[in-house]
């Protein structure tokens, strides 16, 4: 594993901030208390991982093509949409609710900052602004906003939410876990492959096997929160420490022991990596792409 990924997903974060930055800027008429909770959760921090991943698809499918600096302008925007929706769901995940967490990268969550209700209405309101600009992305938005919607939805990052919190303190298994961490978790990463491959035009299988790689590579990064959890401290995770195991949260660490449960994010993460390497061609891009995505699981926070 290079340093190169680390230095183009740098310049890259910058690049999505400002779009986060123009999108949030476009849409008008917003309350002003509301318009401060949204960017208080959205410009945080973070890793920006879901947005880097639509731009390193992105970046691997159009190396060398003419039109490469336009679309890279549309997979900005992409990652933009993913990222608002996944920030939607840390501010739902941390209300009293749910998981009542008072701490998100590193930062006091979005209720304690401001009101409960102001922050149901934050996450409302990214989420609602994410596929508005999914559906502007051009002639294949409409598979862009049906994607998003399967990923994000009942069966996808909200089905998950509500299985999780039925398993709580609740006896399950290594396969019960894998569903929640796939639904909860993976679908979203799933996607942010998948909407790279769609702002390429790329074919139905191409997308079909991003997405199965995805799923794996979810499911790595997903265990490795999961390790995280009980091996680091709050202030490198930028959130409560620990919480997993307070709440009785349906993880891998709690059913089959630390060291069982980061082998099997090595393994997913292994087996996503490959997945990868068999549908991206060879270049330069792809194999930072690779690098980044190795670091999901390799990862200290």
């Amino acid at each position: 594993m290079t340093d190169g990924w680390k230095r183009q997903a740098s310049a890259d974060r910058k690049r999505i901030d400002q779009a986060l930055r123009t999108e949030l800027r476009g849409c008008k008429g917003v309350p002003r208390r509301l318009r401060q909770a949204m960017a208080h959760s959205l410009f945080g921090g973070g890793k920006r991982l879901r947005p880097l991943l639509v731009l390193g698809v992105h970046d691997a499918l159009a190396a060398g093509e003419a039109d490469a600096g336009g679309s890279r302008d549309v997979a900005l925007r992409a990652g933009a949409a993913v990222e608002m929706i996944h920030t939607y769901s840390l501010i739902h995940d941390d209300l009293p609710a749910m998981d009542d967490d008072v701490l998100r990268r590193g930062r006091p969550t979005c209720h304690v900052a401001y009101d409960e209700g102001t922050a149901v209405l934050a996450g409302d309101g990214l989420q609602a602004l994410a596929f508005g600009v999914l559906a502007d992305l051009g002639p294949r938005a409409s598979e862009m906003v049906a994607h998003a919607a399967r990923a994000a939805g009942p069966a996808g990052m909200v089905g998950g939410q509500q299985r999780d919190l039925e398993a709580e303190g609740q006896e399950v298994t290594a396969r019960m876990v894998e569903r929640i961490h796939r639904d909860k978790t993976a679908a979203m990463l799933a996607l942010s492959l998948a909407l790279g491959a769609l702002v390429r035009d790329a074919s139905p299988a191409t997308i079909d096997g991003l997405l199965g790689a995805g799923h794996w590579l979810g499911l790595a990064f997903q265990g490795a929160d999961d390790v995280l959890d009980v091996t680091a401290t709050s202030e490198a995770l930028g959130k409560t420490a620990g919480k997993d195991d307070a709440c009785g949260k349906a993880t891998w660490v709690r059913v089959e022991g630390l060291e069982r449960a980061r082998a099997r994010a090595r393994r997913y993460g292994e087996r996503g990596l490959a997945r990868l390497e068999q549908i991206l061609p060879e270049n330069e891009a792809t194999r930072r792409l690779h690098d980044l995505c190795g670091y999901m699981w390799r990862r200290e926070h």
